[in-house]
């Protein structure tokens, strides 16, 4: 572990039981999100490719303008 991670949990350790059960569901559910979306990002690669192929064969083809946020 980490000096700062170790420093965190020592500060943390210091709240009431229901400060530090709250701050732990709270990190618990942020590590199982980036586990999750670490996960549906490399399934998604080859459908990523797809979609990238599909824009660039748009743009060469010219059915693609130019973006003007000013606009939006």
């Amino acid at each position: 572990m980490t000096h700062l991670l170790t420093q965190a949990f020592a500060e943390a350790s210091k709240l009431p039981e229901a400060d530090q059960n709250m701050l732990g569901r709270w990190l618990l559910n942020e590590l199982a999100s980036e586990k999750r979306w670490s996960r549906l990002f490399a399934e998604s690669q080859d459908l990523l490719a797809q979609l990238a192929d599909e824009a660039v064969a748009e743009f060469e083809e010219g059915r693609t303008e130019l973006l003007e946020p000013e606009k939006l």
